[in-house]
């Protein structure tokens, strides 16, 4: 499972100010700030290293 967080906002002032918030937080940039359609903004982050794989796919805390 591929972790990515997302940013919207109203404008690009406000999504970039919620995107650094993202990027203190020791996430690396995705997709930069920029305008979608129907002028809507949006930015992606991602972890700086990706989550160990699950061995048995049964996830954590399952004994057996």
């Amino acid at each position: 499972m591929a972790l990515r967080f997302t940013v919207q906002g109203d404008d690009e002032a406000e999504t970039t100010a919620g995107f650094h918030l993202l990027l203190s937080l020791g996430l690396e940039t995705l997709m930069p700030p920029r305008m979608l359609t129907d002028d809507r903004w949006m930015a992606r982050a991602v972890p700086k290293t990706k989550a160990p794989a699950e061995e048995s796919g049964r996830g954590p805390g399952v004994s057996g």
